[in-house]
This record gives C-alpha cells, structure tokens and sequence, in this order.
C-alpha cells in the first residue's frame, strides 16, 4: 500500500510544475458545436443515460419515474450491461437506442439531457462535454475525480447557461430539508461541529499480479478515458475502480460525499474549508487497492468544523456515537450548544436535547424526488431552482479530494497519533478514540498495513488553491491525449 501511495505522489508531481506556474495542459476543444434547442415547458425531456452497469440503473429508473420524460437512448463502453438492464426495465415503452461511444451520443441534437453514472475518472469530462453539445446534465457524486475538474465544471455551467446538477439526492428528500431547516433556524442552538459517517464493511477487491479480466465487447479505450490506458491488476474491473486512486476516490469519495454535503449544508458553509487533514489507511488489508479504507479528515473554517469518518473494515460493536439516538451506520450529526440533531439515512432526522428529550423528527422522501427536481429546473431554466447545482456539488465533492491529497502526502505513525488541527475539540477527541478502539478490535497491525497521518494543507477558499506545491499538483491530474480537460 505505501508504494502505491508513494507512486500516486509522483505520478501527480509530474504535472506540478505546469499546474503551480501558471501554465496548462492542452486543452481539448469541444467536440460538439451544436446547441441542443432548450426544451419548453410542455415539451417531453429527452435523456440519455451514460454508464447503466450499477449506480445508472437508479438513474433510468428515475427518468422512466418522471412522465414528463423520454428515455431514448443509453450508453455504456460495455455492450454486455444492455442485457441486464433490459431484464430489470421489462416494461419500458420503447427500448432505448444502445450507443457504445459516448462521443457519437453528443451528435444527437434532440437528447436534452445527459444523465452520467460512470466511473467517477469520467465524470468531469463528460459532463463538459454535454454541455459544449448544448445538453443539460445530470451527474453523480462525485462531481469530479479532483479538486480542478469541479471548478472547471462549474464555469463551463455558467459559460455556457447550462443546468448541471449532482446526484446527492438527500438534497430533494423532504425529511432531510426539514432537518437542516430546523437547524439552520437556531432550534438547537449556534451549530459549530457536524459529523460525516460512513460505517460500512468493504470486502478486499484480492491481491493478484496479473491485468483484470476484460468483458468481452468492451472498449478499455474508452472506459480509461483520461486516465492511462493500462488494464489494471485486480480480479474484476467493474465497480472495484473505485478503490484505486487512477479512476476512483475511495469510500472518502464515493459513500462521503453524501455526508459532506449535508454536514456543510447543515453548517451553512458554501466555500472550501481553509484547513484540511486527514489519516488512515488501507487497514487491514493486503490487496491491489491503493485507496484509505478506514480514514478520518477533518476540515476547518474560522468557525466550523467537519469531521469525516470513514471505516471499511468489520463492525465488531455497533457505534452508538449520538446518546439517544441509538446505533448509527451511514449518517449525519450536527451538535448544537442546546442539542443536537441526528440523520441516521437519506430522508429522515431527529432531533436531542442535552437530557435526551425529543424535540423535534422527520421523515420522509426517495430519490425520485432529485430527478423530478432537475427536470422542472430544465423546464423553467431557472438554476437556483436546483436543489443541488454544480457549484455546491464541487465544494462537497472537492472537499473528499482535499482530505484524499492530504493523506496522500502524508508520513507513516504509530496508531494513537493524532493531528494538531482541532486536538481540543471533544467531539473529535472522541471520535480519534473509537476510530483506535476499531482498529484493535478487528486485529490490525499497523507495522504490516501503514497507518498514515497527513499532511495538514492550508486552502485559500477564494483560488482553491494552497500555499503546498505537492498539495496542489495533486489537484489536478494529466489527462490522456484526447481526453483532455477543457479550462474555461
């Protein structure tokens, strides 16, 4: 593991110089010149789905959801994934047009939307590349596979007056908003510290030296995209893309940046943090992820505290972190001076006093609801009706990246060391001490398996840059010829 960190260090160097001095990689132009005709009001919406092998079979659902839409075509470098999503959607109208190559879908002037559930490597790019093609886009979290890409979006979105929203879809639950509403309106006081956690077991991807085995039909071409065209080692190359660091972000930021985005959103934060650290490791395992499986970051404001947490290995006791509220899994804390409140899923909250009183509950709301709130966003093209733009999606997405570069650059220590940012603060002290007990429970040795603390960064929220060179060029990735980023 601590090789494959090292050479995620390096590989991203190699591009700092370019990145820290004001110079770019070649831009790619865009690859369609055409503007799609914004869609009216009484006008059926035309989505193409992109990438329908896991989390894009929930975004078809969606759109099958919506009335006022028309699925017409779908888009996946492996053809085999058609079989089985046409096994699970039995009932569609119409079977949508199969395209293997997400640039031939961009010639399509009638497709409105562009809906993205690809590897998260891709995602950047191709929402981009939408919309230089004149469509409106729908793409999950994260919204970026670095820190740049969000921004770069996002600027692309306004250049362009595009719709572009991210798939966090606690955003649109009304048992969600209630809670944060509820927050944000004082009822448990001045709100300082919330806490994001993802208490979720993750089985080893394997440890084998040999290329993953490549479905037949497949085009690694396109499915590598930006990043090196090099099949890599490990036992199947769908869906465990997630746990290396060339297409994936780790559980930090693929289950997490769910959770980010309602810690700061409950803290009513809406630019990056200005200190960052994170620590961890690929605890306990010996296989070909290269990505922290068990991980704490903290990110600070002048006056607010995040506190991710992220642990990927065996439940041996089920954490009851929240007094009252009983065990919690994938979750949000907010702690108030009088209270606090506790999201233990998607759509629901509760709220505590300090004597563990009731005040307050909700529920409510599925993912439906963020799909129908796009479509009626792309209908009036009005982007603050968004529940969740593509600015605030590449805070809560970059924020997963910073503490990823934090730990990236960061020394190997004795488990029991802890950073020097936030060290006073209970809250944290606490969860430091049942992330150790964790480890020990389930056994880890951390002189086999590194435990890592990181390097603490401080960011400038206005550039979203920081003073560290390394940190920076860990911002940003190299693309591959033809699959460049385009910088506004």
């Amino acid at each position: 593991m601590s090789i494959s960190r090292r050479s995620f260090v390096e590989h991203a160097l190699a591009v700092a110089a370019s990145a820290t001095a004001g110079g770019h990689i070649r831009a790619a132009e865009p690859v369609i010149t055409t503007a799609a005709k914004p869609a009216g009001p009484n006008d059926r919406i035309r989505v193409a789905v992109v990438g329908f092998n896991s989390r894009g079979l929930n975004h078809i659902a969606g759109w099958l959801g919506n009335p006022g839409v028309e699925l017409v075509a779908w888009c996946d470098c492996d053809p085999g994934v058609e079989e089985r999503a046409l096994k699970k959607f039995p009932d569609m109208p119409r079977k949508p047009r199969f395209v293997q190559d997400y640039r031939r879908l961009l010639e399509d002037p009638s497709i409105d939307v562009v809906s993205i559930a690809t590897p998260n490597h891709w995602h950047a790019l191709m929402a981009i590349w939408a919309m230089q093609a004149g469509k409106d886009v729908y793409v999950e979290k994260p919204c970026s596979h670095n820190v740049e890409e969000g921004r770069v979006t996002t600027q692309w979105a306004r250049k362009l007056g595009r719709l572009c929203q991210m798939g966090a879809q606690s955003r649109s639950m009304p048992g969600m908003r209630q809670a944060i509403e509820f927050i944000h309106a004082g009822k448990i006081g001045k709100v300082a510290v919330a806490h994001a956690l993802c208490y979720k077991r993750r089985k080893s991807i394997g440890l084998v030296d040999t290329p993953a085995p490549l479905p037949k039909g497949l085009d690694f071409d396109l499915w590598a995209g930006p990043a090196p065209a090099v099949v890599p080692q490990r036992e199947r190359l769908h869906y465990d893309w997630h746990w290396n660091h060339l297409t994936g972000n780790g559980d930090l930021g693929n289950q997490n940046p769910h959770e980010i985005d309602k810690a700061r959103w409950g803290l009513g934060k809406r630019t990056l943090p200005t200190q960052v650290v994170s620590l961890g490791g690929r605890l306990g395992y010996h296989d070909n992820g290269d990505t922290a499986n068990s991980q704490i970051s903290l990110f600070k404001w002048d006056d607010a505290l995040v506190i991710s947490e992220v642990r990927g290995l065996e439940l041996k006791t089920t954490p009851t972190i929240a007094r009252q509220a009983g065990p919690v899994g994938v979750a949000n804390i907010w702690w108030g001076t009088e209270g606090y409140v506790v999201a233990p899923s998607y759509n629901s909250g509760t709220a505590f006093d300090y004597d563990g009183k009731e005040l307050a509950s909700w529920k409510g709301g599925s993912d439906q609801l963020h799909y129908d709130n796009f479509v009626d966003a792309v209908r009036s093209r009005d982007r603050a009706a968004l529940h969740l733009d593509i600015e605030e999606g590449h805070i809560s997405s970059a924020m997963a990246h910073l503490g990823n570069a934090s730990w990236a650059l960061g020394k190997q220590a004795s488990l029991g060391t802890r950073p020097q940012l936030a060290a006073d603060e209970q809250h944290v002290a606490e969860t430091f001490a049942a992330f150790e007990d964790h480890l020990r429970d389930n056994a880890v040795d951390v002189t086999d398996t590194p435990y890592v603390l990181g390097r603490e960064l401080t960011i400038d929220p206005a550039t979203e840059r920081s003073a560290d060179a390394e940190a920076n060029a860990l911002f940003t990735r190299e693309y591959r010829k033809g699959f460049e980023l385009p910088r506004v």
